[in-house]
């Protein structure tokens, strides 16, 4: 089962015998103060700098967020597809609960995106799907309805069947492009929370075939040292049937641990990616301990001269 997400130019395969796709978060105000008044100014400098922090640290698609509150959010997706669009080939997520806000960034969308999400609740599958269905996108999907957000791993089951009969029976869009997200929920309020993530991830690959995704960082929400947990989850989720993830793109930690798990998994061959990877990285640390050591060679690099600073230099 193969999910096929595109930009106007490039094209990213989500799939159990492709390398794990990460999903960059970090292009979402929720929780960034500064960043919601920067938006409010019309200001999406920001993105640019998120943009390159997540394509230099592995992010192979880019979840989009504009939820700000008191801010007209549709003409800020609009802007913020552009301006992405011009920065980085990636593919796009576009994220909203708010339904104008994602007609308005698929309208904008050059390729075949992801939206997320949709619940299994009847009137959001209504309003959304069609809206996915017209634009041929992918879609996420959440098996939570309006009574619950099951813990049981079978009653999550339950409800991706519910979500396949409308998606796919009523409104056509192809399995390929249904992606479950089979719910994380924070590993600080229950230690059980995750066995029952993992469990229904392997009840969807076993029963679907289905490729899935989720938010990893909500296994770690609220503990300490959450690279460390999210590097743990990730390969565990993998071997279970878990295909991409929306993460941190910016976490060494993290998209080390799953680009570990694809070599162990046999999802890259040879180690070609992991030895690549690694030689990047150690060209990136020479330049940027030569820089370093150049800096520090320029006469009065960091004192005052003639000061306290000078003399410490000197000795």
């Amino acid at each position: 089962m193969h999910t096929v997400l595109r930009s106007a130019s490039k094209e990213v395969v989500i799939g159990e015998d492709q390398p794990f796709c990460i999903i960059g978060e970090r292009i979402n105000p929720t929780g960034r103060k500064l960043f919601q008044e920067q938006l409010r100014s019309d200001d999406l400098s920001r993105i640019e700098r998120d943009v390159a922090d997540q394509v230099a640290g592995g992010a192979m698609v880019l979840d989009v967020n504009m939820g700000v509150p008191l801010a007209d959010e549709a003409e800020l997706m609009r802007k913020a597809v552009r301006l992405i669009q011009s920065l980085t080939d990636l593919p796009l997520v576009i994220d909203s609960s708010i339904i104008e806000v994602l007609e308005a960034g698929l309208a904008t969308y050059e390729g075949k995106a992801l939206v997320n999400s949709v619940t299994a609740e009847d009137e959001r599958m209504d309003a959304i799907l069609p809206l996915v269905k017209r634009h041929g996108a992918a879609i996420i999907c959440l098996p939570n309805d309006e009574e619950e957000i099951p813990e049981q791993p079978e009653r999550r089951l339950e409800l991706v069947r519910k979500i396949l009969d409308v998606a796919n029976g009523k409104y056509q869009i192809p399995l390929e492009d249904i992606v479950i997200d089979p719910l994380a929920m924070p590993i600080g309020a229950d230690t059980v929370l995750v066995r029952r993530t993992l469990d229904t991830i392997s009840l969807i690959r076993s029963e679907f075939g289905l490729n899935m995704t989720l938010g990893a960082s909500n296994v770690s929400f609220g503990m300490p040292n959450r690279s460390a947990i999210g590097a743990a989850f990730l390969p565990m989720a993998m071997v279970a049937g878990l295909t991409s993830a929306i993460v941190d793109a910016r976490s060494p930690e993290i998209v080390r641990a799953a680009k570990a798990a694809d070599l162990l998994l046999d999802r890259d061959p040879w180690g070609a990616s992991w030895i690549s990877r690694h030689r990047a990285e150690q060209v990136g640390v020479a330049q940027a301990a030569a820089a370093q050591a150049a800096a520090e060679a320029e006469p009065g690099a960091g004192t005052a001269v003639g000061g306290p600073a000078a003399s410490l230099g000197a000795s």
